[in-house]
């Protein structure tokens, strides 16, 4: 697995928002108590982590950025179920 840096603008600008999302999340559920913050921070911090793997240029990582964009979405959608029920 070799590494080769990618500091393509969006790409960072990507994970410094899911970055910010989780720390947001995670204060919103430390406040509140509330599930649904804490479900969107992990959901951030899923998709985070597949535009770190890309940032720092991992190359045959597609399985584990497919997979952890697909479980941060479905967790962003399970929260937001919690919250209309």
């Amino acid at each position: 697995m070799a590494i080769n840096l990618n500091l393509d603008p969006l790409t960072v600008m990507d994970l410094i928002l899911c970055v910010f999302i989780l720390i947001i999340g995670y204060l919103g559920y430390h406040k509140k108590r509330s599930e649904v913050p804490l479900l969107i921070a992990i959901a951030f911090g899923l998709l985070g982590l597949s535009y770190l793997v890309m940032v720092l240029g991992f190359e045959n990582v597609e399985m584990l950025t497919f997979v952890a964009r697909l479980i941060g979405y479905l967790v962003v959608v399970f929260a937001l179920y919690k919250y209309l029920i």
